[in-house]
């Protein structure tokens, strides 16, 4: 290699790394966006290369919400899922159809008689239109209450079904029933 062509070398590979330099400088003494960094003495002792906790950008995700009321209940509920149906049970691993919604709401705090009708008297009625999952669905035959369940949504309850059965999700199979609210 010529003498004229190293020097020309030597002088462009300067210029770059001046370049760089400088503009490695300005980057590092670039102002930040978070005024409490700024504010804030610093721990290290010469420049700060790469992204840093206070310049960062990117931010953590929001914690899930709380569960709902009726969130709980449906989890409460489809916890005893397979238990057997024995006539007079309220739990925790036999019951019947008021049994297990008096124990379901129990673990909420929440009171209940250990019959369909007396559940019935305990809560607010509500129309078919404002159900939500949680609520009480009540059978009724024209001369009273005989059963109760849980609404789980999508036109299923949870219940207790009758001796020889388990615990189950089902899908509800007549329109002769009321609904109430838990308060």
């Amino acid at each position: 290699m010529s003498t004229t062509t190293r020097r020309n070398c030597t002088r462009a590979l300067t210029s770059v790394g001046a370049l760089l330099f400088a503009s490695t400088a300005l980057i590092v003494s670039a102002p930040t966006a978070n005024a409490y960094a700024e504010q804030t003495p610093s721990v290290t002792s010469g420049p700060i290369i790469g992204p840093t906790a206070a310049t960062s950008t990117a931010t953590a995700p929001a914690p899930p919400p709380p569960p709902t009321f009726g969130e709980r209940v449906l989890s409460i509920v489809s916890s005893r899922r397979g238990s057997p149906y024995v006539y007079g049970a309220a739990g925790p691993h036999r019951f019947d159809c008021s049994g297990l919604t008096m124990w379901t709401f129990a673990r909420l705090h929440r009171g209940l008689p250990h019959s369909s009708s007396a559940q019935y008297g305990r809560t607010k009625h509500i129309r078919a239109s404002d159900r939500r999952p949680g609520d009480l669905v009540f059978f009724h035959d024209g001369g009273g209450i005989y059963h109760v369940g849980i609404y789980a949504g999508h036109n299923q309850i949870w219940h207790a079904p009758y001796p020889g059965t388990n615990v189950r999700l089902e899908r509800l199979w007549t329109s002769a029933v009321y609904y109430g609210r838990v308060r």
